[in-house]
């Protein structure tokens, strides 16, 4: 039998309560592993496939400015977590023609190739590569196609606002040895996407920064269609651009294999 409210005294009451409510909102809140799980769905994993034009500006500590314009594929292959990636270089001339794939698995290292025409040669790319940069960009091959969410232990550290929006706190430690020893991420309670990150090298001191410049509504999805990625120990910052972006094209599987390496399909480039 309940014990009536008005017996209690008012701050016993309060302090109950207090404690009820502090308990159902802890229990509201997704565990850590969760909330990085749901963040790599919503940014990588939108629709069953994905086309969009990409502009990438990078640029140096001093301003001075190099363009890449390239057009992405992205599958996503059943329900194990495994997806296609090809990549399309469009400009400058120097690399127009190149072509990038990945093919990603969760439970072992992706398989990655490279075409360059200028010497007709495909070449793989070795797994431990996964980390350096992807075409003298500040971003990383592994952050162009992502990372499982059992690279990492994860923690929540605290909900807070950012540019408005709430967001879980999260810090991240790989488990293997990585060019970070700890990673920030800033992800937005209600759309899962990552609005800001900040990577820790051993010394703990910050040496690059990860922020969602603008994101949109595509197709039903929310979608980062502009991004920046900087590295703080040189100065040098990239610039992403997502345009003509658009989801479940019924794109086919063999799309992504060495034969359109070689010969690009034309039809989903221009």
């Amino acid at each position: 039998m309940s014990l009536p409210t008005w017996r209690i005294p008012g701050p016993v009451l309060a302090l109950i309560t207090l404690a009820w409510v502090s308990g159902a909102a802890t229990a509201a809140v997704p565990d850590a592993q969760t909330i990085v799980a749901n963040s790599l769905q919503a940014f990588y994993y939108a629709g069953e496939d994905m086309r969009a034009r990409i502009s990438m500006r990078l640029i140096n500590a001093q301003g001075k400015e190099r363009r890449r314009e390239m057009i992405l594929l992205r599958k996503n292959i059943g329900k194990s977590g495994e997806q296609r990636y090809y990549i399309y270089f469009r400009a400058p001339p120097d690399i127009k023609g190149t072509t990038f794939m990945v093919w990603k698995y969760l439970h072992k290292e992706d398989d990655r190739w490279i075409f360059i025409p200028a010497i007709k040669l495909v070449r793989r790319i070795a797994a431990d590569d996964k980390r350096s940069s992807f075409i003298g960009s500040d971003f990383t091959y592994e952050d162009i196609s992502g990372r499982a969410v059992d690279d990492e232990t994860h923690t929540l550290l605290r909900t807070e606002e950012l540019a408005g929006r709430a967001v879980y706190v999260i810090e991240s430690r790989p488990k293997t040895r990585a060019d970070y020893t700890r990673r920030l991420s800033w992800i937005d309670q209600q759309r899962g996407l990552p609005l800001k990150e900040e990577y820790f090298d051993a010394r703990d001191e910050k040496v690059r920064v990860f922020t969602a410049d603008r994101i949109e509504q595509v197709d039903g999805y929310w979608t980062v269609t502009s991004r920046t990625m900087k590295n703080l120990q040189t100065g040098h910052r990239t610039q992403v651009r997502f345009d003509d972006i658009k989801y479940d094209l019924g794109l086919k599987k063999n799309l992504f294999t060495e034969r359109y390496l070689r010969t690009p399909p034309r039809k989903w480039l221009r």
